[in-house]
């Protein structure tokens, strides 16, 4: 693995919380953070199968209106079917010109997605900017709850019914609904994924060989049997809350660990985890960056989910030129 940090030496030295959100850990401890020993028997085969059954579906996509466009783009809204004839929007991004060379899935975090992203990594790229089941504002489902507290628990009594399976199912058809509609994003199919979007992609990529490379920002769901005993804000305090009335979660859980997949996960990844985040906390995110089977190139935040530090604008502009790197090798 290929280290490096955006801002050697920065630090956050002031925060609101009431834990610390870099849990005593520097990057040399996280750096021994691994995958939990508590895989299921069953883990390939649970993925494989859930995988086939996103291939074998109809996802039927709707290219709909041009909302905008920016920078020799043209933005799309898109409808598309996943697993369970559940029937997702987002937004389908393509060259003015006409010119597709290859192709991109994005996965958003946890607050959901309203626009598609304005700027892609890379020229002559077509991408897909799918909301996932349940989450706003083009995933919205009746019943599902669009909070990300409440939908990190739906369905988690057992695996088949649990959401995120469904979610990371909503990224393989998503994949098929672009190369159907853009046959030559298929050429080189690329992923990028942020906390919620990081998570589900380091569960989904490893079974589906269409895939060329990875983006892994500030992954979340890595290491539950650690990250419930974290203090944190967001989707893993209500994990966390659930955990301490009815332990036996983790063994659904088990199954939807993205650290556990890492060690199945081969793509070349560029991996993006911080040292400070009071939402995804570091330990977790450091257990799948460590598992990650290929080959990686890690560069390391100051911090996730948080702001307010001095070096964050600095950070992002670094971010974006070395994501465009990546994905131009």
């Amino acid at each position: 693995m290929k280290i490096s940090q955006i801002s050697p030496g920065a630090a956050v030295n002031e925060h609101p919380f009431p834990f610390d959100p870099s849990y005593g850990m520097d990057l040399d401890a996280l750096l021994q953070v691994s995958a939990p020993d508590n895989a299921p028997s069953d883990f390939a085969e649970f993925w494989s199968r859930r995988y086939n059954e996103a291939r074998d579906t109809t996802v039927e996509p709707k290219l709909g209106r041009k909302v905008r466009s920016a920078r020799g783009v043209e933005f799309y809204e898109i409808e598309f079917t996943s697993v369970g004839g559940v029937r997702l929007g987002g937004w389908l991004a393509l060259p003015a010109d006409g010119e597709v060379e290859r192709g991109f899935v994005f996965g958003h975090g946890y607050s959901g997605r309203d626009a598609p992203d304005s700027v892609l990594p890379v020229a002559r790229a077509a991408a897909i900017f799918p909301a996932s089941r349940g989450l706003p504002t083009k995933g919205l489902i009746p019943g599902v709850p669009a909070d990300p507290g409440g939908h990190v628990l739906h369905g988690v009594e057992s695996p088949a019914t649990y959401i995120v399976g469904g979610c990371v199912a909503d990224l393989w058809c998503a994949a098929t609904a672009l190369t159907e509609l853009v046959p030559a994003a298929g050429r080189r199919l690329d992923y990028s994924g942020i906390s919620f979007g990081g998570g589900t992609g380091a569960l989904a990529l490893p079974w589906d060989d269409r895939f060329t490379a990875a983006q892994l920002i500030v992954p979340t769901f890595g290491n539950h049997p650690l990250r419930v005993t974290l203090e944190c804000n967001g989707s893993g305090a209500a994990v966390r809350e659930r955990f301490l009335t009815d332990p036996a979660v983790l063994d659904v859980l088990a199954y939807f660990d993205a650290a556990t997949a890492a060690r199945h996960l081969r793509l070349p990844v560029h991996a993006v985890p911080a040292l400070f985040d009071p939402s995804v906390p570091p330990p977790s995110q450091f257990a799948i960056v460590n598992s990650l089977a290929g080959p990686v190139e890690a560069l390391v935040a100051t911090a996730g989910h948080f702001h307010e530090f001095p070096q964050y604008t600095q950070e992002t502009v670094r971010l974006v030129r070395a994501t465009r790197e990546f994905f131009a090798a």
